[in-house]
């Protein structure tokens, strides 16, 4: 079995695969703080909760966005499981060819994700990752990635809104009925849901009108289905790409 690990600036992800299938799941919040023997703590007790036997993994791949984190998860994957992961950077083989100034800078969230967006589907393609912050990210035709787009995030856009206005507190996120709201609540989560539509709507036209070509639009991440639904444009939601995007990229380097 080979586990797959997402970290994220705000959650982690972790995927167990069988051959090509997505077994089990788990989502647990990124913590800089937390020592290896934390995690391994942690994932030994999904593996316990789940009927996992560690000693079946016999592989593992990690994309981090969070340096402070990946060496602590590493030692904790090898603790329990007695593997030593992959780690998305140089050195490893993608399959996806980087045109931008310094692919050195790439996420390897980015990576991944690019690389299950473009083994499931044609391009080109608009892949948008709605986690921390928004990145919409362009890949051609030919499996190249171009560039893209970073954006504040829809939780921090809120936060930044609700910790600097005096008046306006936070809420839970979700679209009101109407977008000309009668109170401050249902205004803020218009403002903030409609207003965050409006602007993956518009960054998509560009990306068309910029590229000249009609494009597949895939979106993934933790607010990517209650966002596309207030979209305009077809978007569709792949909820495991990047874990899917990890699995290819480990059967490409494998030995």
């Amino acid at each position: 079995m080979l586990l797959t690990a997402d970290v994220g600036n705000t959650n982690i992800k972790l995927g167990i695969y069988e051959g090509e299938a997505l077994k089990f799941k788990l989502i647990f919040s990124t913590n800089n703080c937390k020592t290896s023997d934390e995690f391994a703590v942690e994932l030994y007790t999904f593996c316990q909760i789940y009927g996992i036997d560690a000693k079946e993994i016999d592989s593992s791949i990690i994309s981090s966005v969070v340096p402070k984190v990946t060496a602590p998860l590493k030692t904790a994957i090898e603790t329990v499981t007695g593997v030593k992961s992959m780690v998305i950077g140089p050195g490893i083989k993608t399959g996806l060819d980087i045109k931008i100034d310094r692919p050195d800078t790439l996420g390897g969230d980015i990576v991944a994700g690019c690389v299950g967006a473009s083994h499931k589907y044609d391009g080109p393609l608009i892949v948008i990752f709605m986690g921390t912050a928004t990145a919409i990210t362009y890949v051609d035709e030919n499996g190249a990635y171009i560039g893209g787009a970073i954006a504040p995030g829809v939780g921090i856009s809120l936060d930044a809104l609700t910790s600097n206005g005096a008046l306006l507190s936070s809420v839970d996120l979700k679209a009101p009925k109407k977008v000309i709201s009668a109170n401050t609540t249902d205004c803020i989560r218009s403002g903030i849901m409609f207003g965050t539509a409006c602007m993956l709507d518009g960054m998509i036209d560009k990306f068309i009108e910029e590229s000249k070509k009609d494009c597949t639009v895939i979106a993934t991440g933790g607010f990517s289905e209650m966002m596309t639904d207030c979209c305009k444009h077809k978007i569709i939601v792949e909820d495991n790409l990047i874990l899917e995007g990890l699995r290819l990229i480990h059967d490409k380097n494998k030995r």
